[in-house]
């Protein structure tokens, strides 16, 4: 069960909320039609994370209507990725408070960041500093999703003492994401170190015969070692929300 939907039964338990109240959340009109855009307000509902906003392609005006809908609604943090500089200046002046910009993501956070609620911790490591774009964005993702973030940049195999000099990070943590362009070697290299599952992120970084992230893909989608998974070219949202899926999980009956 998502923790949205338990914390509306929870607070009906304890009488914080009256069952009338509790409805009313549950029956909110699942989307509001904005002519551009279709909000989906049962995300939390079904998922338990609102809809993140996907910046690029659209207009700073449409952003801000989208993000004005979602706080109408009770939506107390928003992610918004893949913003341009020029995009999130706007934004700012539209929304007053509480608006952070990332420029090495390109994400922009409205909104109070969660306590951690994980059951464990999640690391992002990076092959090299080139890799860091891709990996702030997994890395950030996680953190306003309610994760505890570990940062390894810059450990990837041409230096492996680098990588080894953090083994206890590596073998503590919950989930690991491996983010490495060129030949893609550090996810394989982390999958068989780790007890923990492991999400390759290849990035478009390398030389030409990298085909801008292709060769990072294909080793990554070959590596030997088990419980290695990939998601797209520089797909660190992916990667950190797939990330807080797993370090949330829970048994079901």
């Amino acid at each position: 069960m998502n923790n949205t939907v338990k914390k509306i039964l929870e607070a009906v338990r304890k009488g914080s909320i009256s069952v009338e109240d509790a409805v009313l959340k549950l029956k909110t009109a699942p989307f509001t039609d904005l002519g551009f855009a279709k909000v989906d307000l049962h995300r939390p509902l079904r998922q338990g994370v609102a809809e993140v906003i996907y910046g690029a392609g659209k207009t700073p005006e449409q952003m801000i209507g989208i993000v004005d809908t979602m706080r109408r609604n009770g939506q107390s943090t928003i992610l918004i990725t893949r913003l341009s500089a020029e995009a999130a200046e706007k934004i700012q002046k539209a929304v007053t408070d509480d608006f952070n910009y990332y420029a090495v993501a390109k994400l922009g956070i409205i909104g109070p960041m969660p306590k951690p609620d994980g059951i464990g911790k999640i690391v992002v490591a990076t092959g090299g500093t080139s890799d860091m774009p891709v990996a702030e964005e997994a890395a950030l993702t996680a953190e306003v999703l309610g994760n505890e973030v570990l940062r390894l940049y810059d450990v990837g195999v041409a230096g492996l003492h680098r990588l080894l000099a953090h083994l206890e990070d590596i073998m503590g943590a919950s989930v690991i994401i491996a983010v490495a362009g060129m030949e893609g070697a550090l996810a394989s290299v982390i999958g068989g170190l780790a007890d923990c599952p492991v999400i390759a992120v290849p990035t478009s970084v390398g030389y030409g015969a990298a085909f801008g992230g292709v060769s990072a893909l294909l080793s990554m989608l070959n590596s030997c070692a088990s419980g290695v998974s990939v998601v797209n070219i520089d797909n660190g949202f992916g990667a950190g929300y797939l990330a807080s899926l797993i370090n949330h999980m829970e048994a079901k009956a």
